[in-house]
């Protein structure tokens, strides 16, 4: 395995316009690493002017790669896939430098982001249309599937890999070309990967990436050009409301992964090591930090004291420290920012009556830690149970019927994803049926999966990503007429 050192030195710092070249005016913004808040990069710091470079770049090859056989681009995609399956341990470290999350998390995520490239390698040459003679006669229906064209991704920082590759991987099958926009806080393996993909035979143009600490200037010109024809997004759900109004103007196909506030219901006859096991996973996976994380957790009184003390045991297990840290198994959080955060959400509700069962402050020195915490008596009067904590702190919440559950997980505006436990599997449908999430894992704590459709309703977005589904996002249907 190389070193930090050695990596870093090798991870191209520049933009990717069909290669690395230079941001106009040659400006630079700091990476840091959170674990120790030292910069560990300084990247290349796009102008509205580079983004408009990137999108002449995909402009002008969106036909030929259009025209590219469907196999040929499903073999370059396959390419990739075995490119980062082979370069794992430096993808995993890159993540590690620059997000905090643990080593095995990375590895976990490098697996998963992958998988999006080879499930995506296959679906290149299932894209289906239909021919039938039209009801009444009068002709034939011809219907075909062709790319939306250019797109546009802005991406996270808390999956750097797994967010990026699980909409290049359906775009480029389409034969989309894609502009990649990173968060600022985690370029680096986005940067990464447009190196491997060009190394695996994609030819230039037609994948991007623009590094800037300017997101809304950079990525503004881009929406009102008209060569623009597609924009996705996962972030927060303000930013997502203000990218579909600037998407209006050119009316672009759009599809948002915005924010969350996932319940976790636990019923009276659930297993309940079983579900300690799954809520320790939805809740600390990627540290909380994940739009799927378990938000809120709501537990049937009859066996809440019981969940709770095993919930505790099972967190408390947990180990705080860098990720680079063998014996960590929580990193620290993305930046000072999210510490307050987080920081003042557990405060509010202790100062509201919540009892910290554990954790509850962070240890202070030098990075962006805060510790496996768990909450309980969390008054209905908290914001930690209407806003999304984005960090491993655990609120505790009783209820009696299954109605009063069922009420209290859709007691919200968001609607991504909700867990259920539970060993009746009519109420297991019925409850599944019920709430108001695009998404449910029922006795399962993780449910991502490439060939599943991932996304949610209300304010948590719109659109799909993965599964059968997630092609279908750059792919524009036209019906043919004929006689």
């Amino acid at each position: 395995m190389v070193s930090e050192t050695e990596l870093l030195d090798a991870i191209p710092t520049t933009l990717w316009i069909g290669g690395p070249v230079s941001a106009t005016g040659g400006a630079t913004f700091p990476v840091h690493n959170p674990a120790t808040g030292e910069v560990i990069a300084n990247v290349a710091d796009a102008t509205p002017e580079d983004a408009v470079r990137a999108l002449d770049a995909a402009a002008a090859v969106q036909a030929e790669w259009a025209a590219t056989p469907a196999r040929q681009r499903g073999e370059i995609l396959r390419a990739v896939f075995e490119a980062i399956t082979a370069r794992s341990e430096e993808f995993a470290l890159l993540m590690t430098l620059e997000m905090g999350k643990a080593l095995p998390e990375s590895r976990n995520e490098v697996k998963y982001g992958a998988e999006f490239f080879r499930w995506f390698s296959e679906e290149a040459v299932r894209i289906h249309g239909r021919y039938q003679s039209a009801p009444a006669g009068t002709g034939r229906i011809l219907v075909h599937k062709q790319p939306v064209g250019p797109c546009l991704a802005i991406t996270p920082w808390n999956f750097p890999l797994a967010m990026g590759t699980r909409k290049i991987g359906p775009a480029l099958a389409a034969g989309c070309t894609m502009i990649v926009k990173p968060a600022s806080a985690t370029p680096l393996t986005m940067l990464l990967l447009a190196q491997l993909c060009s190394e695996a035979g994609l030819p230039d143009g037609v994948l991007s990436v623009i590094t800037t600490s300017r997101s809304g200037a950079v990525t503004g010109p881009l929406l009102n050009d008209p060569r623009l024809r597609k924009l996705t997004f996962t972030g927060s759900t303000p930013v997502g409301k203000k990218l579909v109004e600037a998407s209006a103007h050119g009316l672009l196909r759009t599809s948002m992964e915005l924010g969350g506030n996932a319940p976790f219901v636990v019923f009276e006859d659930a297993d309940i090591d079983a579900a300690v096991q799954g809520a320790v996973l939805a809740k600390l996976r990627n540290g909380g930090e994940a739009c799927t994380a378990a938000n809120r957790f709501h537990v049937q009184n009859s066996v809440r004291q019981e969940f709770t003390e095993k919930l505790v045991a099972a967190m408390a297990e947990y180990t705080l420290g860098p990720g680079t840290d063998p014996a960590t198994t929580l990193g620290p959080l993305i930046n000072e920012s999210q510490l307050d955060i987080v920081g003042d959400l557990v405060e509010d509700a202790v100062a509201a009556g919540a009892k910290i069962e554990l954790g509850g402050k962070a240890p202070g020195g030098a990075g962006w830690f805060y510790p496996a915490t768990v909450l309980s008596d969390i008054p209905d009067t908290a914001r930690i149970l209407r806003e999304e904590v984005f960090g491993p702190v655990a609120p505790i919440v009783g209820f009696d019927t299954e109605e009063e559950g069922l009420a209290a997980a859709n007691n919200t505006e968001y609607g991504l994803v909700a867990y259920v436990f539970t060993q009746d599997l009519a109420r297991a449908l019925r409850v599944a049926e019920g709430l108001e999430t695009g998404m449910v894992g029922v006795n399962r704590g993780v449910i991502s999966d490439p060939a599943a459709p991932f996304g949610g309703v209300k304010e948590s977005g719109f659109g799909r990503e993965g599964g059968f589904e997630g092609i279908e996002e750059y792919l524009d249907t036209k019906y043919i007429a004929l006689p």
